[in-house]
């Protein structure tokens, strides 16, 4: 069985984030005072009294640029916490933000959505992953909240 690893946004985007996000706009850091925001640095949820900052970002975009894809309409950016400073990531390698309904929301080697399914249970990843990327024009999945259909990470062919 092929084990399917989230990927965080990474070390070096979280930088270019902080000074610069996807739309333009320089990061505004905050203390959260009440914790549970979805970090996408660490896939983790924010403790109360962390430094975090709610950003633009465009992971379709940015994975588009690494493989010369054009995604065309399909490119998008929406929010996303991180923290405010430099993260070190994830501390381990379990699939996070399992506790919910999410989309497991599959794209082409293009850049092209192909389809998604509903996971409604954290057993129910594995096979949606293992669906998803039995299809050979799968290139990588989205995982996102079905609620704001807010990007939370991302995985990509074993």
């Amino acid at each position: 069985m092929t084990i399917h690893t989230a990927r965080p946004v990474p070390p070096s985007v979280l930088k270019e984030l902080l000074a610069a996000d996807d739309a333009g706009r320089p990061a505004v850091p905050r203390t959260d005072d009440e914790g549970g925001a979805p970090l996408r640095c660490c896939l983790r949820r924010s403790e109360p009294g962390e430094r975090i900052a709610l950003v633009s970002y465009a992971p379709l975009r940015r994975w588009a640029a690494e493989t010369g894809a054009d995604p065309g309409a399909y490119d998008e950016q929406g929010p996303v916490f991180v923290h405010a400073e430099e993260c070190a990531g994830p501390e381990d390698g379990g699939l996070p933000f399992t506790n919910a309904h999410r989309v497991v929301r599959r794209y082409s080697a293009d850049g092209r959505i192909l389809g998604g399914r509903l996971v409604g249970a954290p057993e129910d990843f594995g096979a949606a992953f293992a669906e998803a990327f039995a299809d050979p024009e799968v290139a990588l999945v989205h995982v996102r909240a079905v609620e704001y259909g807010c990007f939370l990470y991302e995985v990509r062919r074993a």
